[in-house]
């Protein structure tokens, strides 16, 4: 059974740090790529990071460029974002999704989603 767990989601004041995690199983996650997702009410879905596990070669938004890192620990089938500088427009659910493409390609080409983790991020 394929699984993607998401954790680190929380409440930040403006400027604060969290780290996200993505727990894969039940794929081989070398095949994948592994991309970050967030859906604020009201909003569409939008792309924030993506990781190619077999190469490790990434890619962001251009809303979060310099204050957001993804990586990877394939022993760990684990993907994180790192997200620093936060502000209030991060405030969102966000999600991870695995699909057999290259990053970082839209959502509907993503095989696999987790149930979402919530970050707030407060002024």
């Amino acid at each position: 059974e394929v699984q993607l767990v998401e954790s680190g989601g929380g409440l930040v004041q403006a400027g604060g740090s969290l780290r996200l995690s993505c727990a894969a199983s039940g794929f081989t996650f070398d095949d994948y790529a592994i991309g970050w997702f967030r859906q604020a009410p009201g909003k569409e879905r939008e792309g924030v990071s993506c990781i190619s596990s077999s190469d490790g070669s990434t890619s962001y938004a251009d809303s979060v460029k310099g204050r957001f890192t993804i990586s990877s620990d394939n022993a760990k089938n684990t993907i994180y974002l790192q997200m620093n500088s936060l502000k209030p427009e991060d405030t969102a659910v966000y999600y991870c999704a695995a699909g057999p493409l290259a990053c970082p390609g839209p959502a509907p080409l993503y095989d696999y989603w987790g149930q979402g983790t919530q970050v707030t991020v407060s002024s």
